[in-house]
């Protein structure tokens, strides 16, 4: 295939093809879903530079979003790209969109609830995504990934994971 030519495609075609991509570790969501998707320029020779910040610093799928956004690009024909990782400002879940916390709900993940800077929060309950009772219980601080903990609903005795608000 060959490169596309620069002024064949603008930069929201672009991140339309870069917001498309799946987190690998929830794959459900996007990474525009997920918040984690900052910028997407495309200059006059073709060249792309997608900025993403990761939900910690540290975070291992970062690597896989990497070669899943170079690849993306590459299928429509973008040779020139550069994935650049920005961890300032630090993700907050309030970046994910509303379509995100309900793909999160209906996959069976307790979507991060509001933030509020100015109080200190204390999660006693959350709803069940399998059944929606609020009699619920935190089993672990951290679940299946770090952005994640794990609980589990006493009504109908199912664990789940609950994305964590950061």
């Amino acid at each position: 295939m060959t490169a596309v030519p620069a002024a064949a495609i603008s930069a929201d075609e672009v991140r339309s093809i870069v917001a498309a991509v799946l987190d690998p570790e929830v794959p459900v969501l996007t990474i525009d879903d997920l918040g984690i998707l900052r910028d997407v320029t495309v200059d006059a020779s073709g060249h792309v530079e997608v900025t993403i910040t990761p939900t910690y610093s540290g975070c291992p799928a970062m690597e896989a979003i990497t070669a899943d956004v170079t690849q993306a690009l590459g299928d429509k024909g973008f040779r020139d790209v550069r994935v650049r990782l920005v961890l300032a400002p630090a993700w907050t879940t309030d970046w994910m969109s509303d379509a995100g916390k309900q793909k999160l709900l209906d996959y069976g993940i307790a979507p991060p609830q509001p933030r509020d800077d100015t109080t200190v929060r204390l999660t006693l309950s959350l709803r069940c995504p399998q059944c929606g009772s609020p009699d619920t219980r935190e089993l672990s601080r951290f679940g299946s990934t770090a952005c994640k903990a794990l609980w589990v609903c006493n009504a109908c005795r199912e664990p789940f994971d609950h994305f964590k608000a950061i």
